[in-house]
């Protein structure tokens, strides 16, 4: 830890004794652990005692398959233990040629042959067995892409924006998201030398994330307004682009957001982002690395369900907070800048950049890109891979652009993507508005279906939509298989929130922008019973709105539902 300031020793961390993640930070060796050793460990799947969390770091989870846990149990089998793999992808950008080795490893190394797309603006390795996880690294890094931190208690994969179409102020954004990502990763080696045999070249120092780096997982974005695509207010750190005359200038920035809570812990709660002022670009990677220096100070190292930079705000006072970065950073906030957002989510198939160059936005329900029957999407997307002349960009919903398409390669492209499945006029704007974790069966976390059940469940809401004689209306509808938020589901018009198997809050209230948290409407409810409330929901939407009023205005206009306005206030308040 560093040195106390004034304001941190009025402000500063919570008494008490650690958690025990404090411990293993500390005796880990800067993320080392026994890492190397486990991996020669031929009696178990899976990573001993410290390192299964310490691998976290290194951007993997240990996960099984849930499915079959139960027969392995009675044939006296351990789990089928795995890692899922998240990748370190600034801004979402990846090009053809590391996607066709991304897509090969996939196909030969992992258990269930897919690519999954995901709310981080990166893509997912799933089951991925222990004696492929070194190949798996080396693949990556043999391509340019690594794992480091995009999870564990750090800074993860920096969003920014999916807009090819304003293509000069988005690469200027989108620089800035890489430089970002770079300034605030950890600087130990561990990751060198265990997955890549790196050669140990002496002690480490960790300047910005301290030697027993952040309290909690920290995120951060960088945003274009008027689209709000990478959901600002599920985020700790926040970059708001202010342009002039096309060129960037600098940005607004905004703290403390976040959307993970804990059933029946009320000290838990979604929090929107607080607005710390404007900065110029002189100054961004000051802010940033003194906002996270600050958590790291000051944020709850003694319960870790109240760890996040949001609990840290709340505890001390956002005006302290911000007091905090600026004597770190050595710059004041000036007043922000004017901004709004109009929109979210993606914009689907073809839009033209003021470059003259193409792109075209495929959805891809759940981010999932696997082979299934008549739909052969990933390798759709490998044969899109070897012809394209552009880039790939994943989208923070789990979509993809391809980007800078030539115009005389438009009818190519879009003739592959038919081909195999990619790109479908069937799609509803329903189904394009919805979105879910993957929960079961490889998230230990899940407490109900999310990824699994949510074609089904889209199908029946298009169903009363059109009942209602709302067939070209939508609802934005998100659903987590745990309070974790991974879904967003708490930014969602109608958010459900997994608590049994069949069983899932109901929220409601969420807005187009994606700048309102919706409240808890009926708590654990099966999907009939879900179905059943939307029903008389939609129909009143149908007969009582406003000229264009989305239904999250609408059941917070007529009372179903009372306005979030302070989360850490009212989130509970009947």
């Amino acid at each position: 830890m560093s040195k106390q300031t004034i304001s941190e020793q009025k402000a500063g961390p919570v008494e008490g004794p650690l958690a025990d993640n404090e411990r293993l930070k500390r005796e880990s060796n800067f993320l080392r652990g026994t890492i190397e050793q486990d991996l020669q460990d031929p009696l178990t799947g899976g990573f001993n005692g410290d390192n299964f969390q310490l691998i976290r770091f290194h951007g993997m989870y240990q996960q099984d398959d849930r499915d079959i846990r139960p027969e392995r149990a009675a044939q006296k089998l351990e789990p089928l233990h795995n890692v899922m793999l998240r990748a370190r992808l600034p801004g979402g950008i990846i090009t053809p040629a590391q996607w066709q080795i991304i897509d090969k490893f996939a196909e030969e190394h992992s258990l269930y042959g897919s690519i999954r797309l995901t709310t981080r603006q990166t893509f997912q390795f799933h089951g991925v067995l222990k004696r492929d996880i070194k190949l798996m690294h080396q693949t990556l890094n043999s391509t340019g892409i690594d794992s480091i931190a995009t999870a564990g208690d750090v800074n993860r994969n920096v969003l920014c924006t999916s807009n090819p179409v304003e293509s000069e102020l988005h690469q200027e954004a989108y620089e800035w998201a890489k430089k970002i990502s770079e300034h605030l990763l950890p600087k130990t080696r561990a990751y060198v030398e265990i997955w890549l045999d790196g050669e140990k070249l002496g002690q480490d120092e960790e300047p910005i994330l301290g030697s027993n780096y952040l309290p909690r997982k920290f995120k951060t974005t960088v945003v274009i307004p008027p689209h709000n695509d990478v959901d600002i207010h599920a985020n700790d750190l926040n970059f708001v682009a202010i342009a002039e005359g096309g060129k960037l200038v600098g940005f607004n920035v905004l703290v403390g957001g976040g959307l993970a809570m804990t059933h029946g812990d009320t000290s838990t709660y979604p929090r929107k982002a607080s607005d710390f002022g404007f900065i110029p670009l002189a100054h961004v990677l000051e802010v940033a690395a003194a906002v996270v220096s600050t958590q790291r100070d000051w944020g709850n190292r003694v319960n870790r369900k109240n760890a996040k930079t949001k609990y840290t705000l709340e505890r001390v006072g956002v005006e302290a907070f911000k007091a905090e970065v600026e004597s770190r950073a050595g710059i004041p906030f000036a007043e922000s800048r004017p901004y709004e957002f109009t929109s979210r989510g993606d914009r689907f198939g073809w839009v033209e950049g003021i470059d003259g160059k193409h792109h075209l936005t495929l959805f891809i329900e759940n981010g999932r890109l696997l082979d299934l029957p008549n739909k052969p999407l990933k390798t759709g997307m490998l044969e899109i891979a070897k012809v394209h002349q552009g880039d790939f960009r994943l989208t923070a919903n789990q979509n993809l652009i391809i980007a800078g398409v030539p115009a005389g390669e438009q009818a190519r492209i879009e003739g592959l993507a038919r081909q195999y499945g990619l790109l479908d006029d069937g799609v509803s704007e329903q189904r394009k508005q919805s979105m879910a974790c993957v929960a079961l069966p490889t998230c230990p976390l899940a407490m109900a279906e999310a990824e699994r059940m949510l074609p089904a469940f889209v199908t029946d809401i298009e169903g009363l939509l059109a009942k209602h004689e709302l067939a070209n209306d939508a609802i934005i509808f998100r659903v987590t298989g745990c309070p974790n938020g991974c879904g967003r589901a708490m930014l969602a018009e109608v958010g459900l929130v997994g608590k049994a198997p069949g069983r899932y809050n109901l929220h409601l209230g969420g807005n187009l922008e994606g700048t309102r948290i919706p409240r808890l409407y009926q708590e654990n409810i099966t999907e009939p019973q879900i179905l059943a409330e939307l029903d008389v929901l939609i129909g009143r939407w149908s007969n009582e709105r406003n000229q264009g009023e989305c239904f999250g205005d609408f059941v917070i206009r007529v009372g179903v539902v009372a306005p979030v306005i302070d989360s850490a206030r009212d989130f509970y308040a009947a």
